[in-house]
């Protein structure tokens, strides 16, 4: 009766605010590939979050403790759906039946007596498709996001529990959820006023981000050094193009110096950082950071501007902004050997194991065919001015549907140890992985139902992105021999760039912000227009068609979410610049 109740009010309020949620954002790079076997990979947390407006309704459900545990388990057996990501991936294990999914039921059973059923969802319509499991009232008991302001929407209409009263009251029964997580995760998202918690944020484990790739084997070719300023890196693409006869041959035409997708703010973040002062207060960039992709952030356009004069020089992609999220012709051109250089996030050459960027490049090219990570694009101090998201990723919350909320906490525990951390990630060895003589796992390709569908099966550690065992000797022992058939010195290299100068992100806890509601969608989209014709624009133009665009941004919302954090930050530090 609740499920029904509950779905009736929710469609009935969708009908008013569904289209302003649909898209998901963020920092995570819309264009990743799935993965083919176990890999490290770094899903970056998604931060343009698209709200639907807020219709007024019920005050959410109170949460309710449905029963003692005894020793941490039920003694009547418990229930419930957990959602999977689906990834579509072609060869890949059934996300909702396969080797990792029959070991957590199994497990959870033996230690909680709760029976987990996995509920899928399409990865890459993700935000859609919530949107719609919630307002039917057939979202799986334990929800995964990376759209904070669908959860508040939800909750606003009282279809999402507070869980704030589990996070406190069972804290005893959570050891594991606590220790990995902390206060700072569990109560990132809290409400300042009345401590409402509608969703607990995942971990980043590692947080490194993005880095730029060049081929070494066309800068040996050429005699040129790899490149540590942006002067450098501009004379290296200048050397491809000018020499793409003797690079590539009878493919000349198809020379790509540097290549960026549609999403030129996550693309080119290390470039459009470079820009940003490295002294910059915390309020200047909270006000502008509402949107990951530093679109309003004082630099960005001088960077854009660079990118601009290179993409007239004939130095990118032509065809950049054409291929949305999910299209695989960029990846193509970097396994053909076609691009000399491209900035993603900062494992991406590595991963998918046998059908990794590196693998094919080798396959077709040639064993000294090479990405390598550099560090080019110098801050205005000479460093190498990087921002880093803060230790924050999905967003895991419960609907109101869900009528086991402790065994759902107890899920998340269980999900939080480090033993099933490190069992998800690595397998089995000889299936997924081999130990070498430094104790270090070494990751292989698996097969049929060991094949992990997500780089260190994130899809199910959704408490945790990134490698994290059992320790931490074992996991940076482990982290250059993640990625199957790739050499270790590459993986540790980029790993040490990607961190160099790196400034993690902070909370701001000052509330909810009220003019971000229902307006993620058309911002992150108008944001990308931006980018993309201020990219591809003539030189002559290029002030008019990011003056306009800026402008129309800001009226369609922007300045809005501008003034009202300022407001908000004003009100909780006063006149500091910086959070104490």
């Amino acid at each position: 009766m609740k499920k029904k109740v509950l779905s009736t009010l929710l469609a009935g309020m969708m009908v008013l605010s569904l289209a302003a949620c649909g898209g998901e954002t963020g920092t995570q790079q819309p264009a990743e590939q799935p993965a083919a076997t176990t890999e490290t990979k770094t899903e970056e947390p998604a931060a343009e979050e698209p709200k639907a407006e807020e219709p007024a309704a019920e005050p959410a459900a109170e949460a309710e403790p449905t029963g003692e545990l005894v020793d941490g388990k039920f003694a009547d057996t418990r229930e419930i759906t957990v959602e999977i990501y689906d990834r579509g991936n072609d060869g890949g294990s059934d996300p909702e039946n396969n080797d990792y999914t029959r070991w957590i039921q199994q497990q959870m059973l033996e230690k909680h007596n709760v029976k987990v059923t996995f509920q899928k969802v399409p990865r890459w319509t993700e935000v859609d498709d919530i949107n719609n499991l919630l307002a039917g009232g057939t979202a799986p008991d334990v929800c995964v996001t990376y759209s904070y302001p669908t959860i508040k929407t939800y909750a606003d209409m009282g279809g999402v529990i507070d869980l704030r009263p589990y996070i406190d009251d069972y804290k005893a029964d959570l050891p594991n959820l606590w220790n990995w997580l902390g206060e700072s995760n569990l109560y990132w998202d809290s409400d300042p006023s009345d401590g409402t918690t509608w969703a607990i944020e995942a971990k980043l484990a590692n947080m490194s981000r993005v880095v730029t790739y060049i081929r070494k084997d066309w800068l040996d070719a050429l005699n040129l050094p790899l490149p540590t300023t942006k002067a450098e890196f501009h004379d290296a693409l200048v050397a491809f193009k000018d020499n793409a006869d003797t690079l590539l041959g009878k493919d000349a035409a198809k020379m790509v110096p540097y290549s960026v997708s549609y999403d030129v703010g996550w693309r080119a973040a290390t470039l459009i950082e470079s820009f940003i002062d490295p002294k910059i207060s915390d309020k200047e960039y909270y006000v502008n950071g509402f949107d990951d992709r530093k679109l309003t952030q004082n630099g960005t356009k001088d960077a854009v501007k660079l990118l601009n004069e290179w993409y007239n020089e004939g130095l990118m992609w032509n065809d950049f902004a054409i291929y949305s999220s999910g299209d695989t012709t960029e990846d193509d051109m970097m396994k053909a050997g076609y691009v000399g250089a491209f900035t993603h996030n900062w494992d991406y050459p590595f991963r998918n194991g046998d059908d990794s960027i590196e693998a094919n490049l080798k396959r077709n090219v040639g064993e000294n065919a090479v990405f390598v990570a550099c560090d080019p694009f110098e801050d205005k101090n000479g460093g190498h001015n990087k921002f880093q998201a803060g230790p924050i990723d999905r967003k895991v919350f419960f609907p109101s549907t869900n009528d086991e909320p402790l065994a759902s906490m107890l899920y998340l525990d269980f999900i939080s140890d480090p033993a099933t951390i490190e069992y998800l990630q690595v397998g089995e060895e000889g299936v997924t992985h081999t130990v070498n003589e430094a104790g270090a796992y070494q990751i292989q390709a698996a097969t049929g139902d060991a094949i992990q569908n997500s780089g260190m099966n994130i899809d199910y550690t959704i408490t945790c992105n990134g490698l994290h065992l059992t320790s931490e000797d074992l996991t940076m022992n482990s982290l250059a021999y993640s990625y199957a058939g790739i050499d270790p010195q590459l993986v540790i290299d980029a790993y040490k760039i990607a961190n160099t100068d790196a400034r993690v992100g902070i909370n701001v806890p000052v509330g909810d912000i009220e003019a971000e509601g229902g307006v993620g969608d058309t911002l992150s989209s108008k944001r990308d227009q931006v980018y993309d014709k201020a990219v591809s624009a003539p030189v002559a133009d290029f002030d008019k068609v990011w003056d306009e665009g800026i402008a129309d941004y800001l009226a369609a919302g922007g300045q809005a979410i501008i003034d009202e954090r300022t407001a908000a930050f004003e009100r909780v530090f006063g006149d500091a610049d910086m959070i104490p």
